[in-house]
């Protein structure tokens, strides 16, 4: 326990050490996550150190009960009330927060960070490695239902990392980076050059698929 909750507070510091150190016009530019600056991605990942309880389940209510409708109503709202000092600083005073997502424990604290960071980090083309103890706690607690929750299709595709002793699925091999299988795993599509395989168009933006 003390080891993943050391790799979360890890993950955030280094996190909001890249982003206070990001020129003001690059938090307009757009994110892997689809229609989500790096204002908006930000201020996704701080939204549960800021937004209470009642507060929390009051939006979600006015979404209809879609957690990601009220999520996306959520990160354009605090987005544009919140300057990106504002935001850094809200990260760097929740390092050691306790939160975890529902059902998710810390391993999925950890993957939210990692994954959200690497929507900035590769669609800025910032050469960020992910340390690899903390890819081994997101990989090692992959299972199918978490798959099937990003609704990303794998059908016919083995993914095997190039940099970590690691694979997924079955049939022909898509390699690439422990922390871009990452993002495929998360159903984002990547920049060129990022994924090697027959399949690699499936997942790279800019082709027709």
């Amino acid at each position: 326990m003390t080891d993943i909750r050391e790799a979360v507070a890890g993950e955030r510091t280094e996190l909001a050490e890249l982003l206070a150190a990001l020129p003001e016009p690059d938090w307009d530019k757009p994110t892997l996550c689809d229609g989500w600056r790096v204002r908006e991605v930000i201020a996704h990942i701080t939204m549960q150190y800021r937004i209470s309880g009642p507060r929390f389940f009051a939006g979600l209510m006015k979404a209809g009960g879609k957690f990601n409708r009220y999520a996306d109503r959520q990160a354009r709202q605090d987005a544009a009330e919140l300057s990106a000092a504002e935001l850094v600083d809200c990260l760097r005073q929740n390092v050691r927060h306790p939160w975890k997502p529902p059902g998710g424990g810390y391993e999925g604290a950890l993957s939210h960070d990692v994954i959200h960071g690497l929507d900035v980090t590769v669609a800025l083309g910032i050469d960020r490695q992910v340390p690899p103890d903390r890819l081994r706690f997101i990989l090692g607690a992959m299972k199918p239902r978490l798959v099937k929750y990003f609704g990303v299709d794998l059908s016919g595709v083995r993914l095997r990392a190039t940099d970590l002793d690691w694979s997924y699925g079955e049939g022909r091999a898509l390699t690439g980076t422990a922390q871009d299988l990452l993002l495929v795993v998360s159903g984002r599509t990547l920049p060129p050059d990022h994924l090697f395989g027959p399949d690699a168009e499936r997942f790279t933006e800019g082709v027709r698929r």
